[in-house]
Order: C-alpha cells, then structure tokens, then sequence
C-alpha cells in the first residue's frame, strides 16, 4: 500500500528517476492517464508486494524495474519478470504469480498471491 501523493513526489523527480523503478512500458501506461500518480502508485504497491510475498525484499541488487506489471485486453493486471528477480522467483520453482491493484485518491494497494 502507498499514499498517492507520495508518488506524486516521486513523479515530480522526472523521467530518470521514473526509469530506476518502472519499465518504458509501464511509464507510457502511466503517462497516458489523467490521474497518472494513481497508476504508477498502483505499480509501485504491486512490484512492492511481489518481492514481500518472494521474501527477498528490495536488496542484494534486486531492482523494481525487473518487475513489469501491465495489463491484458481486457484490464487484466499481469506480472513479467527479469534478472535477479526473474532467478528468485524460478528458484523458488513458482508457477504463476496473480496481481490485484486498487487505487482511490489518496491510496493504491496491490496484492500478490504465489502458486508452487
């Protein structure tokens, strides 16, 4: 869970700072919205939740932008995964990872859940 306006924050830091925490697809995603600090919070709480629920946190050169949350045709939320994040989560010997996000003004929560 994360307040919206502390992505706002983040926002204002521009494009760089944007591209350490989220891939080019989902900056483009975010930025074509009009409440584009919801939708990029919603990301954020997602990439946090799936890296609790791996139990590896953020750390040991783990980095957000290895987790891609986009959505499907139909709106769909969906994870893809690459790097270390990627060897976590096969090591683990997971077989899929499902994503539920939420966003209201002040507030994105997302939800992780691990199949073996």
């Amino acid at each position: 869970m994360i307040r919206v306006e502390r992505m706002k924050k983040l926002v204002a830091r521009g494009r760089p700072y944007l591209e350490t925490i989220f891939t080019e697809k989902e900056i483009n995603y975010c930025e074509s919205k009009t409440r584009k600090a919801e939708h990029y919070a919603a990301r954020y709480a997602g990439k946090e939740a799936l890296l609790k629920a791996l139990g590896c946190g953020w750390r040991d050169g783990v980095a957000f932008s290895e987790i891609e949350i986009d959505n499907d045709e139909l709106g769909k939320p969906g994870i893809s995964l690459q790097g270390k994040v990627k060897n976590v989560f096969e090591g683990q010997h997971i077989k899929q990872a499902s994503i539920s996000l939420s966003h209201i003004d002040e507030i994105a929560i997302a939800v992780v859940i691990l199949e073996k």
